[in-house]
């Protein structure tokens, strides 16, 4: 596998063909954010994961297949810059949490809560809610091995929670019930910013995280 999860602003996308499934990774704007563009390998369907910022470069990732759909992680600004454009450019539905779905610029199409699906032509991706770093953050998971989980789970820890303990112990909770207690160490993360991880790499960390509390 050639694939890394290392990419920098302005530089390429970093691309993996997995069953089902092409993902292609790009940083974007200023405070290295990622998207995600997922593609149906079947269909040519797509999904892009947080409009974040940059609407030119997200649309040349695009191309000229089309995409059904734009799902926003959570409310932060930096993951929904160029959402209007990139929705507008795209005709795609627009998804989110109800929680945060009132905090972003365009009209939700379809809220999504835990335990729902999203499609990608003939595939599906579960969503989890994971809150805490805000109340409707979302991660979606594919076939128990590919989790895109925005701002809730980095390499090294849980997402900001603005050194609240309350919050800091539902995001903490969420991640380890849902995620950690779940799923297998070889599930891939693909988190909102920076480099890649695997739950298997993070796994031996959790007492730190619960210790520090952050």
């Amino acid at each position: 596998m050639t694939y890394t999860g290392n990419v920098a602003k302005g530089g390429p996308a970093d691309v993996r063909e997995v069953p089902g499934l092409t993902i292609s990774k790009i940083e974007v704007g200023d405070f290295g954010n990622n998207a995600y563009l997922l593609r149906c390998t079947e269909t040519g369907d797509g999904l892009l994961i947080d409009a974040a910022a940059e609407p030119e470069r997200l649309l040349d990732l695009i191309g000229d297949m089309p995409i059904s759909s734009i799902v926003t992680t959570h409310r932060h600004r930096d993951h929904w810059g160029a959402l209007v454009e990139v929705a507008r450019a795209t005709g795609a539905q627009t998804l989110a949490h109800p929680l945060d779905a009132p905090e972003l610029p365009v009209t939700i199409t379809r809220e999504v809560g835990h335990g729902d699906r999203v499609t990608v032509g003939v595939v599906t991706l579960d969503v989890i809610h994971l809150r805490g770093h805000t109340p409707g953050s979302i991660a979606l998971l594919y076939q128990d091995r590919h989790l895109f989980t925005g701002d809730s789970l980095f390499p090294g820890g849980v997402g900001n929670t603005q050194k609240d303990p309350a919050r800091f112990e539902q995001l903490f909770t969420d991640v380890v019930e849902r995620i950690f207690d779940r799923l297998p160490d070889e599930t891939w993360v693909y988190p909102g910013h920076g480099g890649d991880t695997t739950l298997g790499a993070e796994r031996p960390h959790l007492p730190e995280w619960k210790a520090r509390g952050w």
